[in-house]
């Protein structure tokens, strides 16, 4: 291949890298206001009602849950693990994107809502929304944990519909903590929601 050609299309595909780049998302300015994250994202607040409306969480169930696992960081993944403290030799799952949610997870998603033939990807914040949604409606079917349940349905989402089914997360008094706190940001977000759901519906007609 010619030197000229080769640089070219190293060129163009240093552009696509940086323009792929320019679309993501940033994280929201204010992660702890729910009415202010969807005020600065109103695609966001699209995508939550219409996952909400397909698989009957309420919008902060999920929401709080994908803050705990990602910061609404588009690419967020577990940290890369090291031997004898230098030495990568891998990340601790497969989670990966706003969801956190790992390989088999998404497949699963994907052949159970007949997605395997379309492109849903894991960092985009409609495709994981939507996952979260029917990641919390499955567990109700299975577990028969509320939709409305935030504090269970993080550790259902944390453990597994198994895990929780056994009661694994009650070994684990750190998890629990954590479930308490992204109940408590549920709780918020729920509260802060009433006061601008209103408000947030008339601006934005079109959904």
């Amino acid at each position: 291949m010619p030197l000229r050609l080769k640089i070219i299309r190293m060129i163009a595909g240093l552009l696509l890298i940086g323009l792929l780049a320019g679309c993501a998302t940033a994280p929201p300015q204010d992660p702890d206001n729910l009415c202010a994250i969807f005020k600065e994202n109103k695609d966001w607040y699209k995508a939550s009602l219409k996952a909400s409306k397909r698989w009957g969480a309420p919008v902060h169930v999920p929401m709080a849950i994908m803050y705990q696992e990602s910061g609404f960081k588009h690419d967020a993944r577990p940290p890369m693990r090291y031997f004898l403290g230098f030495i990568p030799y891998g990340r601790g799952s497969s989670a990966y994107g706003y969801s956190q949610a790992k390989t088999e997870a998404w497949k699963d998603y994907e052949r159970e809502t007949g997605w395997v033939f379309n492109d849903r990807d894991r960092d985009d914040f409609a495709d994981a929304v939507d996952f979260v949604q029917w990641y919390i409606y499955k567990t109700h079917q299975v577990n028969g944990t509320s939709k409305w349940d935030t504090y269970n349905q993080y550790l259902n989402y944390h453990e597994g519909r198994g895990g929780f089914s056994r009661g694994t997360h009650n070994k684990k008094p750190w998890l629990l903590k954590i479930a308490r706190k992204v109940d408590a940001r549920g709780r918020n977000y729920a509260a802060q929601y009433g006061k601008c759901k209103d408000k947030l519906g008339k601006k934005w007609w079109w959904f």
